[in-house]
């Protein structure tokens, strides 16, 4: 295990019927949605962070209330060792793997993200833990989803299908992910479903700490009065469309859903007044 990854490693393998899932990113927002969901509906969990410990124990202890047995480990998505040391984690502890969610993911905002400021290294980051990230978790976990017959699922955003987005290598990286994702669900079928994500605004602090709350009030206020279904996606919302994914949509594969309240149709209609 690296240097980098914390967390006691179980000396003996639990017994235990119930499925598994592993989860990067599930410290907050819509990694913490999803741990609690697939808790709620019989999973136990790996459970991964980078930087939020504290938040990610609240996590692990919301999960625990749900019924789930748990683990806890620290890790770079975009350190291969660590990838393959969070798989190896969960067959040492539970023999099996379910599903994987891939959900860790940074991006950089306003000034960072203007032409001028972004250099190689900070396209290279975004790149190494959004696509490279996403593509080493899932090597690590292939031989262990296939005994499994399981499904991963990728958390992209519109920016990769709509080419919007925080920053011109956010955006690359989940473009990358996307194709990646179509990609896998043609080679790793038919043992491995595969499917993506791809939300528009979530209301979330990832955006609050990167804007400013009064920055986010704005750009939250714009989304719903342009989007035709008038509302920004919750991290329940998304975590409620990964669970379907893993569970409930057995001949889905190679989809990459769209959860952002039909931005991808235009700006909606201005409402009619008066006789027409």
């Amino acid at each position: 295990m690296s240097g980098r990854m914390i967390g006691r490693m179980p000396r003996k393998r639990i017994q235990d019927t119930r499925k598994v899932a592993l989860v990067t990113g599930s410290a907050t927002g819509v990694g913490a949605a999803t741990v609690l969901a697939l808790a709620q509906r019989g999973y136990n969990l790996l459970i991964t962070y980078s930087k939020s410990e504290e938040e990610a124990r609240q996590s692990q202890a919301a999960c625990r209330l749900a019924g789930a047995d748990t683990l806890l480990l620290r890790g770079d998505v975009a350190k291969d060792a660590d990838c393959r040391a969070m798989a190896a984690a969960v067959i040492e502890r539970w023999g099996r793997l379910d599903a994987l969610v891939n959900n860790a993911g940074i991006s950089v905002f306003g000034e960072a993200a203007s032409w001028d400021a972004l250099d190689a290294q900070a396209f290279q980051r975004i790149l190494g833990v959004n696509t490279v990230g996403t593509f080493q978790m899932v090597r690590a976990c292939v031989p262990h989803l296939k005994a499994a017959q399981g499904a991963i699922v990728n958390v992209s955003s519109i920016a990769g299908a709509l080419g919007i987005g925080s920053s011109v290598p956010y955006i690359a990286s989940k473009g990358a992910v996307n194709a990646m994702t179509l990609h896998l669900a043609r080679e790793l079928a038919p043992d491995i479903r595969v499917n993506a994500v791809c939300p528009g605004l979530i209301t979330t602090r990832w955006f609050v700490d990167a804007v400013g709350q009064e920055g986010y009030e704005k750009i939250k206020a714009g989304y719903e009065q342009s989007s035709p279904l008038g509302r920004a996606a919750t991290p329940e919302d998304v975590a409620d469309a990964v669970v379907w994914l893993i569970d409930g949509a057995r001949t889905v594969t190679g989809e990459l859903l769209l959860l952002d309240s039909g931005v991808h149709l235009g700006a909606r209609r201005p409402v009619q007044t008066g006789k027409g």
